[in-house]
């Protein structure tokens, strides 16, 4: 049995869209250590820009309002986002640019902004950021979440502009909001202590968004990358504009790890990062620390006294039950009538399967009646796996209820190591056991 540590669920509720300083002002409200974002941040030396941390009101609702302020515009008198082309104030590309042959050499940056400062010829490239991501002072794996989220941009503006990985360029400006919304969020998710994450399908609005580029659809050829390469689910609204950034996007790819919703559920905590855009609904997004709860399911049992019916005739009806989806079947040794020894034969299946299973029974077996009733059952979440371990890669059953987890090898994965190097059943489970704990632990 393990399960020592306690798992932390996070759910992104997307449903105004997500981006990159919407997705720090969540994870701030949730909980997470003001003082050690800044701190980490600091560790980058990286300058031209302050952080404002406050509360705004979207739609009535109190949110927790994270924005980076480059300084450069702040001295022309411009708010470092002013959030014309999406949440955080990202246009397509975040801040990406290609350099190609023919034209002035630059083709577009995240901000469209109407006047150009002289180190807007200043660009980095992916090898330029991980320099400075590398530079953290803070555990190795929020500098690996941070390059993550930056490659999966990386890789989307690659295949957007046709061009090489290593061609892809972040404006100064453009690259340091980035990189601040970024190392943001992976400090803060790993502040959380999150190890499960849960993202909801990402609300998207229509139309088309002005960039440097000229005027792009909705979702920005960068977004629609990353929804496709990572499975992100897209769900339009009629909204116009961009709710979904690029930046957004990569921070959902790369922190998702479960498929689906668990169906039931507690919530812990909320935490409401504010929006810069004005939509019919409030423009948040919701990140929220969730207890997935025992999941219940109603079932059926049949039964059926056997007590003229020979052995190898039960273990055949037994198989085909089986084969034909019964979620167990067993026997129980009964009495019947005039004290004759027989069997009590048990099938648990669901209610659309009663027809199917009982017409086995009646055709397997020497029964002319069969007893049926509704129970409900507890089962665990299930997850299989293939694990390596000292005797080989074996089929194993991750089991989770709760914080409690168990894993299992399956039988027929122990079955073959022991035929193929000659070892008793008991030693090679207990060795493949304890693999299987280290790894899955």
């Amino acid at each position: 049995m393990m399960g020592e540590k306690k798992e932390r669920y996070l759910y992104l509720d997307c449903s105004s869209g997500i981006s990159g300083d919407m997705t720090v002002g969540a994870l701030l409200d949730l909980g997470a250590d003001r003082e050690v974002l800044e701190k980490a941040l600091e560790s980058l030396g990286v300058g031209g820009y302050h952080l404002h941390f406050g509360r705004k009101k979207k739609c009535g609702i109190d949110a927790f309002d994270f924005d980076v302020h480059l300084e450069d515009e702040d001295s022309h008198g411009e708010h470092a986002h002013s959030h014309e082309h999406g949440g955080d104030g990202h246009s397509h590309g975040e801040h990406a640019h290609s350099h190609e042959h023919g034209g002035d050499g630059h083709s577009h940056g995240e901000r469209a902004h109407g006047h150009v400062h002289a180190h807007d010829h200043i660009h980095r490239n992916l090898n330029d950021i991980f320099a400075i991501i590398d530079r953290l002072n803070t555990d190795d794996c929020v500098k690996a979440l941070a390059r993550r989220m930056f490659s999966i941009v990386a890789e989307a503006e690659s295949k957007a502009h046709g061009i090489a990985l290593e061609e892809v360029h972040f404006h100064e400006v453009g690259a340091i909001d980035s990189i601040v919304d970024i190392v943001s969020a992976a400090v803060c998710f790993h502040n959380l202590g999150i190890s499960r994450v849960y993202v909801s399908p990402l609300a998207e609005g229509q139309g088309y968004v002005r960039c440097q580029h000229g005027v792009m659809p909705v979702p920005v050829p960068a977004t629609a990358n990353i929804a496709s390469g990572h499975g992100l689910t897209l769900r339009f609204t009629h909204n116009q504009g961009e709710m979904v950034t690029p930046t957004g996007a990569a921070i959902a790819a790369a922190l998702r790890t479960e498929d689906a919703m668990p169906e039931c559920y507690t919530i812990e905590k909320i935490g409401i990062g504010a929006g810069n855009k004005d939509f019919e609904q409030a423009n948040i997004l919701r990140a929220m620390l969730i207890c997935p709860k025992e999941k219940t399911q109603e079932v059926w049992v049949l039964e059926a006294n056997l007590d003229d019916c020979a052995g190898e005739a039960l273990g055949f009806a037994m198989e085909q039950l089986l084969e034909a989806g019964a979620r167990d079947v067993w026997y129980t040794p009964a009495f019947m009538k005039k004290n004759r020894p027989g069997y009590t034969l048990h099938v648990l299946c669901g209610a659309s399967e009663i027809g199917r299973m009982e017409q086995i029974v009646f055709s397997a077996t020497t029964t002319i009646g069969i007893r049926r009733y509704p129970v409900e059952r507890t089962v665990m979440e299930r997850e299989t796996r293939r694990v390596r371990t000292r005797y080989g890669e074996v089929t194993a059953k991750l089991c989770r209820l709760g914080e409690q987890v168990s894993c299992y090898p399956e039988y027929e994965s122990v079955r073959s190591i022991c035929r193929e190097k000659g070892l008793g059943f008991q030693e090679v489970f207990a060795g493949v056991a304890e693999d299987i704990r280290s790894c899955c632990g």
